[in-house]
């Protein structure tokens, strides 16, 4: 009976050229190779005894299964997703969203051939880094400017460049691990620096900085402690005391501000993230933060401070690797220059306005939402809203919270709503969201316009998966 259901089993070109059509556009030999593992899981059914009768392998050889097959094995790796967590900046979901003028200027300059490292203006090799360093010294204050592929390679770059095989300074709170298991200790071991800890993880004091300077001191360093905070008994020595304390030792003082923020929340929603500006003000010698996280901009690490400094680390051999590519560029670009009115950007810059977007707005969203859901998915899922909270993510105010409304969604389908939660992850995009009181639920907060529209069809692919299975 095996080798008889073997036997029926289509050869690559014939299937090839039933479905030749729909994938016209994929290579011929990525094409034979997706037909081959649909193949193979056929012979391997077989021999387990999945398919035992001639019937069931015709079902199986039908053109809508094959079709179905190839979309999913023939699908990018990388994908869009929808993400109904709440999270603005959701670090595992490609952090922020960039603007439109972000993403046009990538597609013009990838278009065409450009002036990347050339001057129009003498005709001769120029510097990429030109490009928008005007706009990060206007926007921040800043003496000088460098961009770098992302903020841990700043990092790396300012203390290979100022405090090679000399000793930094920095307090035992501010010694963070974020995601990816990026430590500030480790980066700075690898620039070559030598870190020394001072105060207690939940106090530092400006006398413990001053007890450790010594000759060999290079640098007074300070971090962002991004994704924590230490409430209670805690003290930690602000900026503006630690470059009194460099001013009067001619150390310069580093400070990595992590997610970056050139906009000042807490007018808004009472955020207390530092700005550059302000930390430009306060007289930082070095600052570096991310361009994709509170910035709202593509992946880069921003480095900006006094001219002194900064002319020193854009001579390190070291920058090279560490250098933007031309799409970097052009969306760093376009998204610094909507920053020349806040309010335009607050507009336009995804991130900022999905932080900044009003209670009233979000609970309108979610009222439409809900009722579309139960109009087209109402015989599958319970749906209802009710009030949650919204984070920004990436590092930016953990103990923050931002007022929302969720969407609750029980599937009647289904007792265990991880089961859900995986076929989700199946679909076409995958959608993920909040579990929480065995429900699961999306925050309209983190829901992009184009999404609402197909959250039905997703949903209702869950459905199927989980039926089928």
């Amino acid at each position: 009976m095996k080798e008889n259901l073997f036997k029926l089993i289509p050869s690559v070109d014939v299937i090839l050229k039933s479905i030749e059509k729909e994938f016209r556009d994929l290579p011929r030999s990525f094409l034979k190779e997706k037909i081959n593992m649909f193949l193979d899981g056929l012979r391997q059914d077989i021999r387990e005894e999945r398919i035992t009768r001639e019937h069931d392998l015709k079902l199986r050889i039908e053109k809508r299964y094959i079709l179905d097959f190839l979309k999913k094995a023939t699908r990018p790796k990388y994908r869009r997703v929808i993400n109904g967590t709440g999270v603005v900046v959701h670090t595992n979901l490609g952090r922020s969203i960039m603007c439109p003028d972000a993403i046009e200027a990538v597609v013009y300059g990838c278009s065409h051939y450009t002036n990347l490292e050339f001057s129009l203006d003498t005709g001769k090799r120029g510097s990429r880094y030109s490009l928008v360093e005007d706009l990060l010294l206007e926007l921040t204050g800043a003496e000088g400017a460098l961009v770098v592929n992302n903020n841990a390679g700043a990092v790396l770059l300012v203390l290979s460049t100022l405090a090679k095989g000399k000793e930094v300074i920095v307090s035992r709170g501010e010694l963070i691990e974020i995601g990816g298991s990026f430590r500030i200790p480790d980066v700075m071991a690898s620039s070559g620096a030598v870190l020394k800890e001072v105060g207690a993880t939940n106090r530092t004091h400006v006398y413990d900085y001053e007890r450790a300077i010594n000759p060999e001191t290079a640098a007074l360093f300070k971090a962002h402690t991004s994704n924590f905070r230490i409430i209670g008994f805690h003290k930690e020595v602000s900026l503006k005391e630690l470059v009194e304390l460099g001013n009067r030792y001619d150390l310069p003082v580093i400070e990595d501000l992590g997610s970056g923020n050139l906009i000042n929340f807490q007018g808004n929603l009472d955020i207390n993230e530092p700005t550059v500006q302000d930390r430009i003000k306060k007289g930082a010698s070095v600052v570096s933060f991310s361009g994709d996280k509170l910035l709202g901009g593509p992946q880069a690490g921003i480095i900006v401070g006094k001219r002194e400094y900064i002319e020193k680390i854009k001579k390190n051999p070291l920058n090279r690797a560490l250098r933007i590519d031309k799409m970097t560029l052009a969306a760093l670009e376009a998204t610094l220059r909507l920053y020349k009115d806040p309010e335009i950007a607050k507009e336009r810059i995804p991130t900022l306005k999905m932080i900044l977007m009003p209670i009233r707005t979000i609970q309108n969203r979610a009222r439409s939402l809900a009722m579309k859901l139960k109009k087209e998915v109402g015989d599958i899922y319970n749906v209802s809203i009710k009030r949650g909270n919204s984070r920004v993510g990436g590092g930016a105010s953990p103990e923050k919270d931002l007022p929302t409304y969720l969407v609750k969604l029980v599937p009647l389908f289904c007792k265990n709503v991880e089961d859900l939660r995986n076929a989700l992850l199946n679909t076409d995009p995958p959608m993920v969201g909040i579990i929480e009181e065995d429900s699961f639920f999306l925050d309209v907060r983190t829901l992009l316009k184009q999404d609402l529209s197909i959250i039905p069809s997703v949903l209702k692919q869950a459905y199927n998966f989980i039926s089928k299975n």
